[in-house]
Order: structure tokens, then sequence, then C-alpha cells
């Protein structure tokens, strides 16, 4: 049953002098007493909140009877323009310095504008960060990519994260298009750190409550927050971009990079009318130094789409595609989410060996 929103009897003895004293009640419509003098006022507007506190709407009159329908007319609103709107939500979006482009983007595709933010450096490298809006009682979303410089942006999100704490967000939620230190998630030699986990603990610890992250580079990542994480796949996106180049199914063959990627690659042989598989064996002599051995599986005379989920300094891909020629395939496409692009990457990738390459720029530096 609907409800009238029904002003509370107030005798000539003790007239309405301000908004404080004006008692709001719902009572169904069936339920209000005829023999009280009540006036019965429609909603025009729903209630709204601006930057965190409520105004009174405007409320239509249907008679205007006695003093208590003269104060509801008079009831005036602020008026409150289309930007104002656009902050008139629990929602709030804050930007780091790591790719603003992708914040803004965000923000426009949720018809919201950037929250403000004061973020600068000291002489000694230090980081400051001061929210120049109020958050209390807010839903927080910080977009900062721990992308190259890692350490910096990585700080930075920890600062942003304490500055709204401290401001009383209801939560926070820390959305890293690119986890840094993702690689360094085990031991793979005696007497190594786990980085990936210290990330974690750092997150968590600042004051996060939520984090987002997109196409980890493994699921076991996951495990190391304590807090719930949103994992998104940049996947749909490059099968849509693979769907308009006409391929013919079945000269295509899907390729993972390395042995760490089967899962990744298996998934996304699926999705491509279950495509072979083909595996690039390869013996790494240290960081960011790959040797390509051999591989196991078929490309001869076929369109190999090499799989990976971030191409740093692109040493394992271009060897792989220079292996994937050596055996016979057509051509060779290089697809992944995250384009690092230390150097020589560019070079690498520029040298001949792949007929096209597909990346999610805007997760990481933002070079396409």
């Amino acid at each position: 049953m609907s409800s009238l929103l029904h002003h509370s009897y107030c005798s000539s003895s003790s007239p309405l002098t301000s908004r404080s004293s004006l008692k709001l009640n719902f009572f169904p419509s069936s339920r209000i007493p005829a023999s009280q003098n009540a006036v019965r006022c429609n909603l025009v507007e729903p209630l709204k909140y601006e930057n965190g506190k409520p105004y009174t709407p405007y409320l239509s009159s249907t008679t205007t009877d006695q003093a208590t329908a003269t104060t509801t007319t008079t009831t005036t609103t602020p008026s409150i323009s289309h930007s104002e709107n656009a902050h008139d939500t629990r929602l709030r979006i804050f930007s780091g310095t790591a790719n603003p482009a992708l914040s803004q983007e965000i923000a426009c595709y949720m018809g919201l504008e950037l929250g403000r933010i004061k973020i600068k450096r000291f002489a000694d490298g230090e980081i400051y960060v001061q929210l120049q809006e109020s958050v209390r009682g807010c839903d927080v979303y910080l977009v900062q990519p721990t992308c190259p410089p890692a350490n910096e942006n990585l700080m930075e999100l920890l600062i942003m994260i304490d500055a709204c704490r401290r401001a009383s967000a209801k939560n926070i939620t820390a959305v890293i298009p690119y986890f840094g230190y993702a690689r360094a998630d085990r031991k793979t030699q005696g007497r190594e750190s786990i980085a990936a986990k210290l990330v974690a603990n750092l997150i968590t610890e600042a004051g996060a409550n939520r984090v987002l992250a997109c196409d980890l580079h493994s699921g076991q990542s996951m495990g190391y927050f304590d807090i719930p994480v949103d994992h998104v796949y940049g996947q749909p996106v490059i099968l849509d971009y693979l769907a308009s180049k006409y391929i013919c199914s079945d000269d295509l063959v899907v390729v993972s990079p390395d042995v760490g990627g089967v899962a990744r690659a298996r998934a996304f042989a699926k999705k491509l009318s279950d495509a072979p598989l083909a595996i690039v064996d390869k013996r790494r002599h240290g960081h960011n130094v790959a040797e390509v051995m051999n591989l196991i599986g078929d490309v001869k005379g076929k369109v190999a789409v090499m799989v990976d989920d971030m191409i740093d300094t692109a040493g394992t891909i271009s060897k792989g595609a220079a292996l994937l020629h050596q055996e016979g395939a057509r051509e060779v496409y290089a697809c992944s989410t995250h384009a690092v692009f230390s150097p020589p990457a560019i070079e690498r990738l520029s040298s001949g060996l792949f007929q096209e390459g597909g990346f999610e720029p805007y997760s990481s530096l933002g070079i396409d």
C-alpha cells in the first residue's frame, strides 16, 4: 500500500518557526485519522545527498489550509547544477598519477566526475596526498596501476588509501589494473622473498576493503589478500579483435609462450572454437633473460596466436615467435593484457616477427 508523507498536526499555540520544528511521519493512506487537520503532501523529487549531507526535498501540498500548508509550500530547495549532480552520489572515483587517462575514461563511462585530490612530491621524493572533498560514508574507488615506476606508484596508492581511511570513507576499493610484483609469487630458489604477498599485506594494512585487479600473473595471487579480490580479464576484448580478422578456425593454433601460461592459453583456445594448443618450452638463465629450447605441438602452415598476461622486455615472446617461424607458422599474432614495454621491447616487437600485436595499453603505461 502506498504511503503518503504526513505532517503531524500543530496547534496554534505552538506555531512552526523553522524546519527543525517540522515533524515528518509515514502512514499508510488508509490509516491517516480523518479527525486530524492533516495535510497530504506529494514528494516531487527523491531525497538527494550533496557531498554526504541530505537536504530537504521540495514538498508540494495537495491542499492549502492552515499555517502548516503555508509553511510547506514556501519551503525552498537549493538549485543544483549539472556538475553538482555528478557528485550527488555516495560513490567517489579518485585517480592517482600513474594513469589519469584511464581514470577519466572510467569516470565518463560511469557518468561521474573524478574526485578532487591533491598529489605532489617533495624535493626529497616524499609523496603528499590530500583529498579536496569529503568522502565520509562514501564508497571510494582509487584507480592506480602499479606500472613503472612501480615503487613510486605503489607507495602513492598506499598513501591514497590511508588518506581515505582517515577521512572516514565507508569502503575503499583499490583498482589496480596492473598489479606490480605479481611475478614474485613463489620461491624458485632458496632465500628468496615472495614480494607479491608482501605487497598484498601492505595494501590490506593501509586500509583497503577490496581490490580489483586485471589479469593477474597467477591466480594464486588472489589468496595472498585477506580482503576480497575481484579478478577481471581482458580476454573478451582480444577475442573480439581476433574475430574481426576473419581467420579460418582450421588454420588457427593458440600458443603459450611458456609452461606457466598453459591454463591461460587453453581457456583462450576454447573460446576460439576449441582451437589446438601449442606450448613453447623455454629455459631461463636469469631475470628478463629467456632461451627457447623447443616447441610442443604443430604449427606448420597455421596462424599462431601467442597469448600472455604481460610483455615486459619482450624477450620471451619474440624468441617464441622466432621459433614458430622456424617450425613453419604462416603468421604470428601476439596478444597480451599488460603492455609494460620495458626497453628494448619496442625494438624486439618491431623486428618483423609478428603479423600484428594486440595489447591493452591502459592497464599499464598507456603505450599503444
